[in-house]
């Protein structure tokens, strides 16, 4: 049988706030971990890209760079300036390879729409 959480003794309400803290916390840790995992992944995947494909630039835009936004769901969104053409998917497979646990969501800004570059423009953050 169900109580409803007003009817609780002091001593059982107050163990339902621990354990609901408890559990919070450790949802906070494992999101600014991911979160951190992504800023790694997202340095790994940029001098890959220099190094490999010679890209001129690349940036990080969308949750990553708000941690009121990211969650234990979030990827990592990349944008890439001077991809060669022939080149393109090969580097978006390239990084979306570097880890299976956390997607990294490549984005070659001589072909995607003039909407996402206006957003990526906006938010970008190079690295």
């Amino acid at each position: 049988m169900t109580v409803p959480l007003l009817q609780l003794p002091p001593d059982k309400l107050e163990q339902y706030r621990q354990t609901a803290l408890r559990r919070q916390k450790t949802r906070v840790a494992k999101v600014k971990a991911r979160m951190e995992k992504g800023w790694k992944l997202a340095k790994k995947a940029a001098k890959m890209l220099r190094r490999q494909y010679h890209v001129k630039r690349v940036a990080v835009f969308g949750s990553l760079l708000h941690e009121s936004r990211f969650t234990q769901w979030s990827d990592v969104d990349m944008a890439a300036w001077g991809i060669p053409p022939e080149q393109t998917f090969r580097a978006i497979g390239a990084v979306m390879d570097l880890d299976p646990s956390l997607a990294i969501n490549l984005v070659d800004v001589n072909t995607c729409s003039t909407a996402l570059l206006k957003a990526i423009a906006q938010e970008a953050v190079d690295i």
